[in-house]
């Protein structure tokens, strides 16, 4: 078990005073992610309490989800909120025409913070931008998802017992997988390795192969998997190839089953190697992996909620040091 020594690690306490957005996790420096790691262990061992007494925050998904939406809603909760909100747009006035300023100006009226997943690329960065209350960005289209990257960042942190020089394998759908897209991002302070498994239909994209070289991160492209190819890894991060960012079903039917994870491929892998997926699972995991100690993603899963309690406290204003001396905890 570990000892969250990140005490000796962190030498001094960041301070937020303010309110903010939780948009992009490109932005936070190595001190701030360990921060909200930090953040996310307090509420671990206790998850509730009524820190956000009197608050209200609201669920925006324009898009399906099951763990993000309740595990956001969940943290809320735990942490003494109201919550309002919608999960599917169809019930929403933008049926009618409403823009996504205008929802987003309306919900600001009635919320303190605005957690929202939309389809669009951008669309998160958009409503910070007028929105007078934070917003959090629980998923852009095929481009980030930086609240799935800190529950990602704090299970590996709790697997590893560092962030530290990892080899980390992405396997899957890399051009679309907007959670790898920002695990690479947040990963470059750690100095990780990188191992890009994937056909060349949904091959990491130029862009954030050029991010790796400019940040001096180590990149190594594969096209098989296979039990030597993985033989080395500290982290295994699947992926579902996602049919809905498909234009061409045709093209969704070629690669769609291309690697399936299974337990004979495990053999040669590290004790401590940890396989991580941000879920839904499609068959890209064999249910023979469920039952191996390697397998965390259900455990990953269940870091969403301590790390969504960390950005709520993050954007509203409420700092480590008031969580270690909260005395609202409930039992």
């Amino acid at each position: 078990m570990l000892n969250f020594a990140l005490e000796t690690i962190f030498s001094y306490t960041l301070i937020f005073t303010d309110m903010q957005n939780f948009v992009t996790i490109a932005n936070l420096s190595k001190d701030e992610i360990l921060y909200l790691i930090r953040m996310a262990q307090e509420f671990e061992k206790h998850p509730n309490r009524e820190l956000l007494k009197g608050k209200v925050v609201a669920t925006l998904f324009f898009e399906p989800s099951t763990r993000t939406r309740l595990s956001f809603e969940t943290a809320a909760n735990r942490l003494g909120a109201r919550v309002i909100g919608f999960t599917d747009a169809k019930v929403t006035s933008a049926t009618k025409g409403e823009t996504l300023k205008d929802t987003i100006l309306m919900v600001s009226n009635y919320a303190d913070a605005i957690a929202m997943r939309h389809h669009i690329e951008g669309a998160a960065q958009y409503a910070s931008e007028v929105a007078p209350v934070p917003i959090i960005n629980a998923g852009d289209g095929a481009h980030e998802h930086p609240s799935q990257c800190l529950l990602d960042l704090y299970s590996i942190y709790k697997t590893q017992g560092t962030l530290e020089n990892l080899n980390i394998y992405l396997i899957g759908d890399l051009k679309y997988g907007r959670t790898v897209h920002s695990l690479i991002t947040a990963m470059r302070h750690f100095n990780p390795t990188f191992h890009f498994v994937a056909p060349k239909e949904l091959a990491m994209p130029q862009e954030y192969k050029i991010y790796c070289k400019e940040h001096n991160i180590n990149f190594i492209e594969h096209a098989d998997l296979n039990e030597n190819t993985i033989s080395d890894a500290d982290i295994i991060y699947m992926t579902r190839v996602q049919k809905e960012r498909f234009s061409d079903l045709m093209e969704y039917e070629r690669v769609k089953n291309v690697y399936i994870l299974n337990r004979s491929m495990l053999r040669l892998c590290k004790d401590n190697m940890k396989i991580l997926h941000p879920l839904p699972r499609v068959n890209e995991i064999a249910y023979d992996v469920d039952d191996s100690h390697h397998a965390y993603y259900i455990q990953q899963a269940k870091n969403g909620l301590y790390a969504r309690e960390a950005i709520f406290c993050y954007c509203l204003g409420i700092t480590l040091d008031d969580i270690k001396s909260d005395t609202t905890i409930i039992d």
